[in-house]
């Protein structure tokens, strides 16, 4: 049967609207009108010189200085989502900034996809949906993603100004772009979290905005250019608190309907599940000895069910999840993992010494997650296997890697060393020390206004 999550209490997720401001001035009026506006280009020219706006600041690179009163309660914003991958590392970082600062409240801004709620409503912390879309590279998906971007502009601008924001935290993806922009334009300090060997588009495109990009791995060096690599700092990818340490293993398996005393295959496609790696194993399993194991599969939602069928008929007992945000569970009865190779599971993997067979995702132009997958492979904390795009000759390929590391114990403590080497534990408190690090610089008494 399938795995249901327990419900926890929801959080208000909280939706702003910014109407566009409509106001008739007389041009021979002498009085100037004070209006809260986020955009004085939304009057004409011969409207502006009669409105005293009272918009976002814009803080000169000179001037009188003072520092940041830290004692009052602010807002620190982390822009980002559509998937686990955006969102976990966020999560422990606002996390760590409780910690570290607790008047400092953070503050998601996320994208409307219901992943995004499924994981945020349970910490408690606040949200805010973006009307942002992702950019589809069709007339149609352009103007869309266009529009959307004009809407979350709106929006962000008032977010800045209501929420005292101090800081603001690129989480990776499209639906951190505005608020990171806007925000770094506004004068506010900015950064990014960079959790991939090669930084992806999004990220690309902010690095001239940001003052730091908090990365994963070294390698990263490799793929910025000589301006942007000062701005580089390797704090690591942050992990969840709860798998630092991992909770008991008997506890874990006992929350998952698994046997403690079997060792554990995990299979894994992240947030949303991974269609060719599902069909990858299944097809594999008649050729695979799995005496002393039992089968976890998180499938994702839209294969959970096709999944499950799948290991009914070929009467293979094997417990299969939707989803779950429990993941320190996961990773807690973990032997061996069958995972794509995005940066926030590999962050994980190494966090938690889980020996890994790594399939990255195939479709994209840069293939960032082999460069990831290739770095683990290199230490030798896992095994890197290219997705060929078709079950059977994944199974095939599969096969002679797998079969040898379920009955060679010696080897996956080896690979589970090799990742823990990697691993950075702390990586949330270092990124939320960045963070504070850069509010707590001097920032100017004065702001100008005027920006739009």
């Amino acid at each position: 049967m399938l795995f249901h999550r327990i419900q926890p209490d929801p959080v208000h997720a909280v939706e702003c609207t910014v109407p566009r401001p409509r106001a008739t001035i007389s041009q021979t009026s002498r009085q100037k009108i004070k209006i809260n506006c986020p955009s004085q280009s939304h009057f004409p020219a011969t409207t502006r010189d009669n409105i005293h706006f009272d918009c976002l600041a814009v803080y000169p690179p000179h001037g009188r200085q003072k520092t940041l009163n830290m004692s009052e309660q602010s807002t620190i914003l982390l822009a980002g989502g559509g998937t686990g991958g955006h969102l976990y590392p966020g999560v422990s970082v606002a996390q760590a900034l409780q910690r570290l600062l607790p008047n400092v409240k953070p503050l998601f801004l996320c994208t409307n996809r219901p992943v995004d709620k499924a994981i945020l409503e349970p910490t408690h912390f606040e949200f805010v949906p973006q009307p942002i879309v992702p950019p589809v590279r069709t007339v149609t998906g352009l103007l869309k993603f266009w529009k959307s971007w004009r809407e979350t502009k709106d929006l962000i601008r008032r977010v800045l100004v209501e929420r005292k924001a101090i800081a603001v935290l690129g989480l990776g993806g499209y639906a951190a772009g505005v608020a990171v922009k806007l925000g770094a334009s506004a004068g506010l300090p900015a950064a990014i979290l960079n959790p991939d060997v090669i930084p992806g588009k999004a990220n690309q495109y902010l690095l001239k905005y940001v003052k730091v990009a908090c990365c994963q791995f070294q390698a990263t060096t490799e793929h910025a250019s000589a301006a942007d690599r000062p701005k580089l700092r390797m704090t690591g990818c942050p992990v969840r608190t709860e798998m630092t340490p991992l909770p008991p293993r008997a506890q874990a398996a006992q929350r998952l309907g698994l046997d403690p005393a079997l060792r554990t295959f995990v299979i894994t496609g992240a947030s949303q599940g991974a269609k060719s790696v599902n069909e990858a194993i299944l097809a594999a399993l008649p050729d695979l000895n799995l005496q002393g194991w039992q089968i976890l599969h998180l499938a994702g939602r839209d294969h959970a069910t096709t999944v499950l069928k799948a290991y009914r008929e070929k009467a293979q007992p094997a417990r299969v999840i939707d989803f779950t945000p429990e993941m320190a569970d996961v990773w807690a009865v973990a032997d061996l993992a069958l995972c794509r190779g995005g940066g926030s599971t590999c962050a994980e993997l190494i966090a938690c010494g889980i020996p890994s067979i790594l399939m990255p995702y195939p479709f994209h132009k840069d293939m960032h997650q082999r460069a990831n997958a290739k770095v683990l492979a290199d230490a030798g904390a896992a095994v890197l296997l290219d997705d060929l795009k078709q079950s059977l000759k994944n199974a095939r390929q599969l096969t002679p890697l797998l079969s040898p590391l379920l009955h060679d114990a010696p080897r996956r403590q080896a690979m589970a060393a090799a990742a823990k080497s990697l691993g950075r534990p702390d990586a949330a408190d270092a990124v939320a020390k960045v963070l504070l690090e850069l509010t707590s610089s001097t920032m100017p008494t004065e702001p100008v206004a005027g920006h739009s």
